[in-house]
């Protein structure tokens, strides 16, 4: 049995307060304290979850959401859904809109103001948009049904799939990306990625019944453009190669450096397709691939063994 020096009260004292000194002293810090603006926080994760939960529930009634549903009162359920999703998400865009990199300035009462108005304006022209997020997941359940001989049910789909819990988090995150919301678009994605293992940046634009069959370990850049009907496997990635640097050394931020997937193509697991390629309509990429080149239409690309 081990035997531990049991340390005097004085001797405990110290050794947190030496603790707390050094963890509060400024060069320490290095950028990995945030002060909140005009005593603003962050967005919270905790609200986030929430608005994740009640998007779901409006997209999916019935499959996600506390209440049951019936048909007689689903315009009901959905409205009162709709409202606080609005309420949450508005709040949680001011947060976005008001962090910032230097949070010593004070903002005026009409800069203030501003951008209550802004975010008040962001969350409706998001909730304008879930009939058409709406739309298109129904595709994606479509596609990850039909790509699946193992699902019994396009019920099942929506209630067992990661991929869908996946793309609900990112069409909503994506439309908030387009609208230039800060912070919440990643946050988002991120929630999901911890959710599933599923890695979609918000960034990325992604079209009509795509699917991914299983999912863990799936990398999709901020910049890669996904046509319609496409279908990944596990374990594939759709990165960057090496990008340029600027006169200080710094990578160049926003530059295009993730594939193009054009429409009806089919990438099996652990493929690793990097750059700003283009993989032509209609191919397929075989497992454990890795490509780094352009691919003509109709190109099958397997592993030579």
């Amino acid at each position: 049995m081990r035997h531990y020096i049991e340390m005097s009260k004085d001797n405990l004292t110290h050794a947190l307060t030496s603790t707390v000194e050094q963890l509060s002293q400024p060069e320490s810090l290095n950028n990995l304290c945030h002060r909140q603006r005009d005593g603003y926080p962050l967005p919270s994760g905790k609200t986030l979850q929430e608005i994740i939960d009640l998007s779901r529930a409006i997209l999916f009634p019935g499959y996600y959401g506390k209440a049951s549903v019936q048909i007689q009162t689903l315009q009901y359920y959905i409205g009162v859904n709709v409202e606080r999703f609005q309420r949450l998400l508005e709040d949680q865009i001011l947060a976005g809109l008001r962090f910032c990199e230097d949070c010593e300035t004070t903002m005026s009462e009409s800069e203030a103001d501003e951008q209550k108005k802004m975010a008040k304006d962001l969350s409706f022209k998001l909730v304008k948009k879930l009939p058409e997020i709406r739309e298109k997941l129904s595709t994606d359940v479509i596609a990850a049904y039909n790509g699946d001989p193992a699902s019994e049910s396009q019920a099942e789909i929506i209630a067992c799939y990661p991929i869908i819990k996946t793309l609900a988090n990112y069409r909503i995150a994506h439309e908030l990306y387009l609208l230039k919301v800060p912070l919440i678009p990643r946050m988002m994605t991120e929630m999901a990625h911890s959710e599933t293992g599923i890695d979609i940046h918000p960034g990325a634009h992604i079209g009509r019944y795509f699917t991914i069959d299983h999912g863990t370990g799936v990398v999709i850049g901020a910049t890669c453009t996904i046509g319609d009907n496409v279908k990944i496997y596990q374990g594939v990635t759709l990165g960057a190669k090496s990008f340029p640097l600027d006169e200080r050394g710094n990578p160049v931020k926003g530059i295009p450096r993730h594939p193009i997937i054009e429409d009806n193509v089919i990438i099996y697991a652990n493929a690793t397709i990097l750059g700003r390629v283009t993989i032509g309509k209609g191919s397929v990429i075989g497992a454990n691939v890795w490509v780094t080149e352009d691919l003509a239409p109709d190109t099958k690309k397997y592993n030579k063994n």
